[in-house]
């Protein structure tokens, strides 16, 4: 889609792949987890400029901490606010650790032939929306248990999310968003068994 959807659509992320949307500065969204258990990236870049973007690792210097929770804004890599996660209806975790998963990682995963991954599903739809050439980043992990442990090794825990949980998020920008149903099907990220999320478009912040 390349112009800002109504107010109450809801569009699918079909298990597996991805959607990108173009949203105008206050524009609320909702993501849902339509059937539990399923991690989602998020992807945003600056609409006039797309070499401007949601960046984690930015992100996390600008609140001091490694996982996102309601009342943050997430930063771009010029630091400016691009996205304000408003509220988290789930269990509350959530990952900017990681990076998206890509042919690469699936190879390492011992996958042969091809896999869908997060960043082809970001690239195709960004190149729906007309930008073929862009940076991929690290995604806003939604949903992704993502743990610690003691010797700080990462663990790649299901998710804890249960049929309808949601976040809500509020663009501070003219944005593209591009929401991933995460493929990863070899670790236990989401259950083995990737499934749908769904986005809706929800009243103007101003309103």
């Amino acid at each position: 889609m390349t112009e800002c959807p109504a107010v109450g659509e809801r569009v699918v992320v079909s298990a597996r792949e991805g959607v990108g949307l173009r949203l105008a500065a206050s524009q609320r969204f909702e993501i849902v987890d339509v059937e539990g258990g399923q991690c989602g990236d998020l992807f945003a870049f600056r609409a006039d400029d797309v070499g401007e973007y949601a960046s984690a690792e930015h992100t996390r210097v600008h609140v001091n901490r490694l996982f996102p929770k309601p009342g943050e804004r997430f930063v771009t890599n010029l630091r400016r606010p691009i996205l304000l996660f408003e509220e988290d209806r789930t269990p509350g975790r959530h990952d900017m650790l990681v990076a998206a998963c890509d042919p690469a990682r699936f190879a390492e995963l011992g996958v042969e032939g091809w896999h869908p991954s997060c960043q082809e599903n970001l690239q195709l739809a960004m190149a729906e929306l007309g930008h073929e050439h862009l940076e991929v980043p690290q995604p806003i992990n939604l949903f992704t248990n993502i743990g610690l442990r003691p010797d700080r090794e990462l663990e790649w825990l299901p998710a804890l999310t249960e049929p309808g949980d949601s976040v809500i998020m509020r663009a501070e920008m003219d944005c593209y968003i591009v929401l991933s149903s995460c493929p990863q099907d070899i670790l236990a990220i989401n259950n083995k068994r990737p499934t749908a999320l769904a986005i809706e478009l929800l009243p103007d912040g101003r309103l």
